[in-house]
């Protein structure tokens, strides 16, 4: 197995990780994002986010996609695991495992004091895994999101109203 940082002829693995994440999630239809989106937010001039692949036998196994976070009681950034998925053939490997230790390597080397991510509720084998990892479960913090029609009027966009929410 090799874990190597994502370039930008890996976008279109990096999209079918993502489409196949979605349909483990049980929401095959959400993903909206494009090649294009992809590439201009991970590998223009001023990334978004960056990415890991993982390979086994030079076959596209699994990949971890992340961005950095900001901590204003810390005063230090942190490390969002946006995305961790092992496509299902290659499940049991320790793929997934090397996958977060190398994100949690890149932490440390960024002089990061925390990796943070979450996981759905039902989703009881990466729970395990995570917590087997040492992961702490922040139960008392909800996660909040506004967007679509609802963020644009927030926002107080001209044309609120006219957009649907996605």
């Amino acid at each position: 197995m090799t874990i190597r940082p994502a370039v930008a002829a890996d976008v279109p693995r990096i999209l079918m990780f993502i489409r196949a994440l979605a349909e483990y999630e049980r929401e095959p239809d959400a993903v909206v994002a494009t090649e294009a989106d992809l590439l201009r937010d991970g590998f223009g001039p001023n990334p978004y986010y960056w990415c890991l692949i993982a390979e086994q036998e030079g076959e596209p196994a699994g990949f971890a996609l992340c961005f950095y976070s900001y901590s204003t009681w810390m005063g230090r950034p942190g490390v969002y695991l946006e995305d961790l998925f092992v496509l299902p053939k290659f499940r049991g490997l320790g793929i997934g495992k090397a996958l977060l230790q190398r994100v949690a390597a890149v932490a440390v080397e960024k002089d990061c004091p925390r990796l943070g991510w979450e996981v759905l509720d039902w989703n009881t084998p990466a729970i395990e895994f995570y917590s087997a990892m040492g992961a702490e479960f922040l139960d008392t913090w909800r996660n909040v999101r506004v967007s679509g029609k609802a963020l644009r009027r927030l926002a107080g966009a001209p044309d609120a109203e006219a957009e649907p929410a996605k």
